[in-house]
């Protein structure tokens, strides 16, 4: 290895065209700049040794990208410096730490060779030389050095050293160099400064850096200069407060409430509180300061403060934006109930691609016991948020909802407010359970104060009358309960999204009862299913003869039943595997509760099956007519209704208006009376739905047809004799499914509702949409009215054939209990 170079050497020392490159990263090397530098890559290593072996000179280039350990010529910038080592030393950790002196700038050319490392062909970069010092290069000399004092003096860091070269240096090209290679630049801005060739231009450029420099530095400085004046005053403000204390310790006046004061100041402050709702407790907390701690108010000022310091103000909770997750656990908590599951994924696909959303107000409709309040549940669990639960079922007071006001010492926010604290997020899901019985009297209607707690438009700064400052719910996800739609204020079911939750079918009883009943009443009687096992048959049997309702709470009870019986077997000793089976099924929940309804023997004249809605799920209605001789008049019994009432007699004028094409003789009517009768008179029943039934039962009546026994219809008539709409669809076909029934008359425009049917209820079912009352008739009776046998004189059917009718109408009492209310 040649020896070291003296100065002598370097300012006569000749540049070859040809040198070894090493790539350098987070600096740039300018001419006549002395620095060490740190060598690891093998690459760099042996460029090293090769300028060590020969002239000791080297070209250094600083690399585009500084993450890359292994560049490639298009990732080294072109223009750098020709260097020469003036020391080398190997570290114990296989690296060299090398002295590097810059010589002049150059311009790679071509790359020789790339491995072992590189070499390169280089072009030496001339700076122009003016031969006498112009007024333009003075002045921009002066401005550089100015700008170098006025840094140094905002607080940038530069060597005393550095100052005195620069102070004495005349070259502007040396005065750039030294001045960008001091400053701490960013690496692609240095480049740039040392790729500008001529010397006033380059100064020139680093000029317009160091001005944006001052500025920067200026700001900084400014806002250094604002936080430590707002420090000195908390800090003064905090030593002051110390002396104050330090003074009434001493005169022996420091109390609890100072420290009770200093506590509310803390938390206020911790509670990181909306400006104005700051402003307020502060106002609040300088009077309780001034009061003496036994007044009434200051105990009620007290209470205000902690509910204020207790709110999440600024607290929520983080959703859990994994889409499948949440399937995942919403499936695992419910069976079926897709409509409900696609909205909630849906709100969380929205959410995942909106951070700042407001939260939906949802309203879940449907009979008792289907997983109205259990299914918020899960919804929470699946969002990764706080759930709250308050029941309005029979409140009156509108205080309940908005807040009492301060005026009177036990005055309480409402429940909204409080569960917004039980939740201890300002973002929970908040369910309000059986909104449709609110009730309301001289104290205010809670409905109308919930306008504006389920409005996403005004419930960002929801009052409550007690706090006195608006509270921001935008963000939590609100879901109502309720059984019915009708009581609920229609102002307020507009604002919600009603999603309507069916009653579930015997085969989804069953599927629930498997997947979630029965596990769940093992774990809670202590037993396992190798000590009982109930059969499929048996729980069909559970399912059909001791539970009607349309939810599964009475199923679960009667599982329950089933369980005690064993876990009691098994506690006296007599450890088996029960199988409950239909045979031994009496034994453990006693005879059964619900008969079906006796099936017709044969078609008969005057009878007619309707479908009913109730809360229960869907039932089937026999409707009977008779005549006998009279005036003319129409009697109604059976416990009906007014619109029922009506329907009857709307059918009847139909009949009468078809008088001809049914071949019923128009005298009949002056001298006969005809009396329909809905079984189970006990029992309430109204609806619109049965119009076409008892039309169907009179045509049959005063025309002598069969109504054909598997056939069961529903739907609403006109004086024009057309069929309208009904609801309650599915739960009406899963009656007619279990009464054996094989056609189902059902108006036209309900064919659309198909859709929301499953698949499975309309196997073995015969659909007929009738969209006139004559389709009904077509497809209802025996034998089209042409054909019909011609009645008695009198208008009547045969005694033996009315004798029959009563017979069918006692078995059918016989054994039925019916759910309550039916909404035909």
């Amino acid at each position: 290895m040649p020896p070291e170079p003296t100065e002598h050497d370097i300012q006569n020392l000749e540049i070859p065209d040809q040198l070894p490159l090493l790539p350098v990263r987070d600096i740039v090397v300018f001419p006549y700049m002395v620095l060490p530098l740190f060598v690891g890559r093998e690459m760099s290593i042996k460029a090293i040794e090769a300028a060590l072996a020969g002239n000791r000179m080297i070209f250094l280039a600083t690399q585009k990208a500084l993450d890359v350990e292994n560049p490639k010529p298009e990732d080294i910038h072109d223009v750098g410096t020709i260097g020469i080592i003036m020391r080398m030393l190997k570290l114990p950790d296989e690296r060299i730490k090398i002295l590097v002196q810059g010589l002049s700038k150059g311009r790679v050319r071509d790359y020789i060779q790339s491995d072992p490392y590189y070499s390169v062909r280089i072009a030496k970069i001339v700076e122009p030389k003016p031969a006498t010092p112009s007024l333009e290069a003075e002045a921009v000399m002066r401005t550089v050095k100015e700008q170098l004092e006025k840094i140094v003096n905002l607080g940038k860091v530069l060597m005393p050293d550095v100052m005195v070269v620069i102070e004495n240096l005349e070259d502007p090209g040396r005065l750039a160099d030294m001045a960008a290679s001091n400053l701490g630049l960013k690496v692609e801005v240095t480049q740039e400064v040392l790729e500008v060739v001529a010397p006033i231009a380059r100064l020139r450029k680093v000029s317009d850096i160091l001005s944006k420099e001052i500025e920067v530095l200026s700001m900084q400085q400014k806002i250094q200069a604002q936080a430590k004046g707002e420090m000195d005053k908390t800090q003064r403000e905090y030593f002051l407060r110390e002396q104050l204390k330090a003074i009434q310790k001493e005169l022996g006046e420091l109390d609890e409430r100072a420290e009770e004061v200093a506590e509310f100041r803390k938390r206020i402050k911790d509670a990181k509180m909306p400006e104005k709702v700051l402003k307020e407790c502060e106002k609040q907390l300088k009077r309780l300061e001034k009061m003496h701690p036994d007044t009434a108010e200051s105990a009620t000022v007290r209470t205000y403060l902690e509910w204020m310091v207790e709110l999440p103000w600024s607290k929520r909770s983080t959703d859990n934006l994994d889409i499948k997750a949440a399937a995942k656990v919403l499936d695992e908590d419910h069976y079926d109930l897709e409509k409900v599951k696609e909205r909630i994924l849906e709100f969380l696909a929205v959410r995942k691609l909106k951070d700042k959303m407001k939260g939906p107000i949802l309203c879940f409709v449907g009979p008792p016991g289907v997983g109205k309040t259990s299914l918020g549940k899960s919804i929470a669990r699946a969002l990764g948020r706080e759930f709250v639960r308050v029941s309005l079922g029979g409140v009156r007071d509108e205080a309940e909802i908005r807040g009492h006001r301060r005026t009177y010492v036990g005055a309480l926010p409402g429940r909204i407010i409080q569960g917004i604290k039980q939740a201890g997020t300002n973002n929970p899901v908040f369910m309000m359970d059986e909104v449709d019985k609110v009730g309301m009297d001289f104290r205010g209607d809670p409905s109308a104060a919930l306008l504006e707690v389920l409005d996403p438009e005004q419930n960002n700064a929801f009052t409550d009358h007690y706090l006195g400052v608006p509270f921001d719910l935008s963000e939590v996800m609100f879901i109502t309960t309720a059984n019915l739609m009708d009581p609920i204020l229609s102002a307020l079911r507009d604002r919600m999204e009603i999603i309507t939750i069916p009653g579930y079918t015997e085969e989804e009883k069953m599927g629930i009862a498997k997947k979630y009943l029965i596990p769940r009443q093992l774990t809670e009687h202590g037993i396992t299913d190798a000590h009982v096992q109930i059969t499929e048959p048996a729980l069909r049997q559970i399912v059909f003869h001791y539970t009607r309702e349309a939810g599964v709470r009475n199923l679960e009870r009667e599982v329950a039943n089933v369980m005690r019986k064993v876990a009691k077997k098994i506690a006296e000793g007599k450890v088996q595997c029960y199988e409950i089976t239909p045979a031994n099924l009496h034994k453990f929940l006693g005879v059964p509760k619900f008969i079906p309804e006796a099936e017709q023997e044969k078609d008969e004249v005057g009878v007619g099956t309707g479908l009913a809605w109730t809360e229960a799920g869907g039932d089937v209605l026999y409707i009977e007519a008779t005549s006998m001789k009279g005036k003319g008049l129409l009697t109604l019994t059976g416990h009906l209704g007014d619109v029922m009432k009506e329907s009857a007699q709307a059918a009847l004028s139909y009949v009468r208006s078809r008088e001809t094409l049914l071949g019923i003789d128009p005298d009949l009517f002056a001298k006969t009376d005809i009396h329909i009768h809905v079984p189970a008179g006990a029992i309430p029943k109204d609806g619109p739905s049965a119009g076409i039934t008892m039309a169907t039962a009179l045509a049959s009546l005063l025309a002598n047809i069969p109504v054909r026994r598997d056939v069961a219809m529903t739907g609403e008539i006109t004086l024009r004799g057309r069929v309208l709409p009904i609801g309650g669809l599915k739960e009406k076909i899963l009656a007619a499914k279990r009464a054996k029934l094989s056609t189902v008359i059902l108006p036209k425009r309900n064919a659309k509702d198909l859709e929301e049917i499953p698949k499975h209820l309309l196997r073995g079912i015969k659909l007929v949409f009738a969209e006139t009352m004559d389709d009904v008739i077509k497809a209802a009776l025996r034998r089209p009215p042409s054909s019909r046998s011609k009645p008695n004189q009198a208008g009547r059917r045969p005694a033996a054939t009315r004798a029959e009718t009563g017979r069918a109408g006692k078995a059918k009492q016989s054994g039925r209990a019916r759910p309550l209310a039916p909404a035909v």
